[in-house]
């Protein structure tokens, strides 16, 4: 196969803007998973990306919803969640002090990740948390 090509499988779910909905995002991206090693790191981020959306956007509100996609190949497993929008700011890494009760997930997120991408599309945002499957070259490096 040619080095800039690969074989990834895609999986969509779009969920009602319910909290009960979180759990049901985790299961589902679980489920897919199965036995990968990333799994659980995966699982974790589904479920902050999800509450997110559920608790900071219109996605929560009446008759909102939010989607997830989970893309796997054998280099990267790529899990975003597009919400309903309704902020005036995009999602972004915040640093809460410890009286905080919100305000961590994100930085969670990126803790977890290899690399986070916060897009704006129509007001709606996409959050993309990208998990390689092994260590990415340095610059100028080459896979082998």
């Amino acid at each position: 196969m040619h080095e800039y090509t690969s074989t990834a499988r895609v999986w969509g779910l779009t969920c009602p803007g319910l909290p009960e909905e979180v759990s049901r995002a985790r299961r589902w991206t679980r489920d897919i998973l199965g036995s990968s090693p990333l799994a659980e790191d995966a699982e974790l981020i589904a479920s902050e990306l999800s509450a997110n959306a559920v608790l900071h956007t219109a996605s929560g509100r009446e008759l909102g919803s939010f989607h997830l996609a989970l893309a796997v190949s054998a280099q990267v497993i790529a899990l975003s969640v597009t919400d309903d929008g309704g902020t005036d700011g995009a999602p972004k890494v915040e640093h809460p002090d410890e009286e905080a009760v919100h305000g961590r997930g994100l930085g969670m997120v990126s803790a977890l990740a290899h690399r986070v991408v916060v897009r704006n599309s129509d007001g709606a945002h996409t959050v993309t948390a990208e998990l390689f499957t092994s260590p990415r070259p340095g610059p100028g490096g080459h896979p082998c």
